[in-house]
C-alpha cells in the first residue's frame, strides 16, 4: 500500500508550529531567553503530537517534522541543549509522547534539514554547522521515533566525483544515530540518481527518490529503472517525493511546485508498492485528500 506524507505545515487545519529569531533571543538576558525558548518548544511538542493525531485520524502515513520544531536549536551563539531549559525534562517527555503515539498508531514521521546543510561543502564551518544540525534533528527523531533524516548530496564544486568522495568522507564523522537515519536525495540542479546511487550503494544510505526533480534534471535512467534501484538501497519502508509543476512541464519554471499534484504525475510504477510518498504540494492536507481520492479514482 502507498502511504501518503505531508511536509512540515497545515494549509486549512488551526495547527501550528512556532520559531523565533535569533536577532530576538540574542536582545534578551539569557535566562529570559531560555524561558521563551523553552515555552516555544513545549508548544511545538504539543502542535506535533495534534499534527500526528490529525494524520492518523485521515489518512495520511507520514508526517515531516520542521527542522525547527527546537527553535534556534544550533545557532552559534544563541544556540542551547535542550538540559538547559527550565523545562527540558517536559519537552523530552511531550515529544517521546509523540513517539509512542507514532508507534501505537504505525504512522511514520521524518526530518528534512533546511538547504544549509551541506555535508560535503568547501567551507569547514558549514560542515561544521550541517554536523550539528544533523545531530539534533537526529535527536529529535529519536524521541518521535523517526526513521528518516533527509538530505541533498551538496554542490558539485566543479568536481562532481571529488564532491561526493567529500560526501562520503564527512559521513565518518556522524554519530551512529544519524548514520541509521540519514538518506540522501536526488535534487534538480546537481545531483541525479544516477550519481547518487553508487554512493548510496557503497555506504548504505538509502535513496529518496525524487521524480519530480528527476524529471527537472534527468539522467541515463528511465523513471521505471530509478525507482527499482532506489528502492534496493531500502532497508526499511522506501519514501519517495512527489510534487508537480506550478505552470506545467513546458512552463519557464518546471522545478517550481504548484498546490495541488496533478494524478498523471504519480509513476504507476509506484501504485503498487509499499512506499511512502511525501506529498510536496503547497495545499498540504488538501492536496494530499485530493490525490488519495484520485489515486483511487484511476
Amino acid at each position: 500500500m502507498i502511504r501518503l506524507g505531508l511536509c512540515c505545515m497545515f494549509r486549512d487545519q488551526p495547527i501550528k508550529f512556532v520559531t523565533t529569531t535569533a536577532t530576538s533571543i540574542g536582545k534578551m538576558q539569557r535566562t529570559d531567553a531560555l524561558a521563551k525558548l523553552s515555552r516555544l518548544c513545549l508548544q511545538n511538542a504539543d502542535a506535533l503530537l495534534a499534527a500526528l493525531k490529525f494524520c492518523a485520524h485521515n489518512g495520511i502515513g507520514c508526517f515531516r517534522v520542521n527542522s525547527q520544531i527546537l527553535p534556534i536549536k544550533t545557532h552559534p551563539t544563541c544556540g542551547y541543549s535542550v538540559g538547559d531549559l527550565p523545562d527540558g525534562d517536559e519537552i523530552i517527555r511531550r515529544f517521546k509522547e509523540c513517539g509512542t503515539f507514532v508507534k501505537k498508531q504505525k504512522l511514520r514521521a521524518c526530518f528534512h534539514p533546511d538547504q544549509f546543510v551541506v555535508l560535503n561543502s568547501q567551507k569547514p564551518e558549514v560542515v561544521e554547522s550541517s554536523i550539528r544540525e544533523l545531530e539534533y534533528q537526529a535527536e529529535v527523531a529519536e524521541w518521535i521515533e523517526a526513521d528518516v533524516v533527509n538530505i541533498h548530496g551538496g554542490g558539485a564544486y566543479g568536481d562532481k566525483t571529488k564532491a561526493l568522495a567529500d560526501f562520503v568522507h564527512n559521513l565518518d564523522r556522524l554519530s551512529s544515530r544519524v548514520r541509521k537515519r540519514l538518506t540522501v536525495e536526488n535534487d534538480d540542479k546537481v545531483f541525479t540518481p544516477d550519481d547518487l546511487l553508487p554512493i548510496c550503494e557503497a555506504t548504505g544510505i538509502p535513496l529518496v527518490y525524487d521524480v519530480h526533480h528527476h524529471r527537472c534534471l534527468p539522467d541515463s535512467l528511465s523513471v521505471e529503472e530509478a525507482t527499482t534501484k532506489a528502492l534496493a538501497t531500502w532497508d526499511r519502508e522506501p519514501l519517495f517525493h512527489i510534487s508537480s509543476p506550478l505552470e506545467s512541464w513546458q512552463g519557464p519554471k518546471p522545478e517550481r511546485h504548484h498546490d495541488f499534484i496533478d494524478v498523471s504525475d504519480f509513476p504507476w510504477c509506484w501504485r503498487k508498492k509499499r512506499i511512502t510518498v511525501e506529498v510536496e504540494a503547497k495545499a498540504k492536507e488538501v492536496a494530499i485528500e485530493k490525490l488519495a481520492r484520485e489515486l483511487m479514482e484511476t
